[in-house]
């Protein structure tokens, strides 16, 4: 039992230390505690890791908190009719079924619809998850990548196309990535070319870009939730049946 204590004693004690102690680098949180797990975010050196209580973790690692709100990924098929994610629903890092998992949804965990894909819908979660991080005894940590934000041009003439950014990277090599705000079609006189087109991406001075054509996204309920926001999307522009108006056949579409 004495022997118990102790080594419990030096347990906490030894979280206290590495609390208390800033990162001197730019330190990697990996999904588990091994360095080919996928990185989940990163602690900038300087920062104070708080440890995740009770959760045990092998020698040269430590577990800790990594505060959210996380972007991350729930397949489609996880949700109610009601918009919320199932408990018990893998969150994942990227809207892939073979993508690592962030973390498990539970009862009373909050998130906000951001973002749609084929088949999958983007997230903001309010969670805090557990990670690990590299203690003594190891190399450098490898630097957090940094991913280049798009170049966003100059917003288009009133009544001309937004021009188009460098392409997405999606599957599709004529998809481009667009932006403006999001907002219902106008019905004004039949304006729209088709009654399935309920949705149509404007410019900085309220101008129609393009319709949308949201049948390879699907989960068109969703979309009310980002209406008037702006938006990033990706898809791919053509015109309409009857050569009158721009459509884009929506791939993703992400809140900004």
């Amino acid at each position: 039992m004495k022997t118990t204590l102790c080594l419990s004693t030096a347990a906490l004690l030894l979280a206290a230390a590495l609390t208390a102690a800033p990162l001197m680098e730019t330190t990697a949180i990996q999904s588990q505690p091994d360095a080919a797990a996928p990185a989940i975010g990163y602690l900038k050196a300087g920062a104070e890791p708080v440890p995740a209580a009770a959760v045990a973790a092998p020698p040269g690692w430590m577990a800790v908190e990594f505060a959210g709100p996380h972007e991350a990924y729930v397949s489609n098929n996880d949700f109610s009719k009601s918009l919320d994610v199932h408990p018990g629903a893998a969150v994942r890092l990227q809207p892939r079924a073979d993508a690592p998992v962030l973390t498990t949804m539970q009862d009373g965990d909050k998130s906000e619809i951001t973002g749609l894909r084929t088949g999958w819908t983007q997230i903001k979660l309010f969670k805090t998850v557990t990670g690990y991080i590299k203690t003594g005894g190891v190399g450098p940590a490898t630097a957090a990548p940094v991913s280049a934000a798009p170049v966003l041009p100059p917003a288009a003439p009133a009544g001309q196309p937004a021009p188009i950014l460098a392409s997405s990277g999606v599957a599709d090599p004529l998809a481009r990535s667009f932006q403006g705000t999001l907002v219902k079609a106008s019905r004004i006189l039949l304006v729209a070319p088709r009654r399935d087109f309920q949705y149509q991406l404007n410019n900085n001075d309220g101008q129609r870009i393009a319709f949308l054509d949201l049948n390879r996204v699907l989960s068109t309920d969703k979309v009310e939730l980002i209406v008037g926001r702006p938006v990033m999307l990706s898809g791919v522009l053509r015109q309409s049946d009857n050569g009158r108006h721009l459509v884009i056949e929506v791939l993703s579409i992400e809140a900004r």
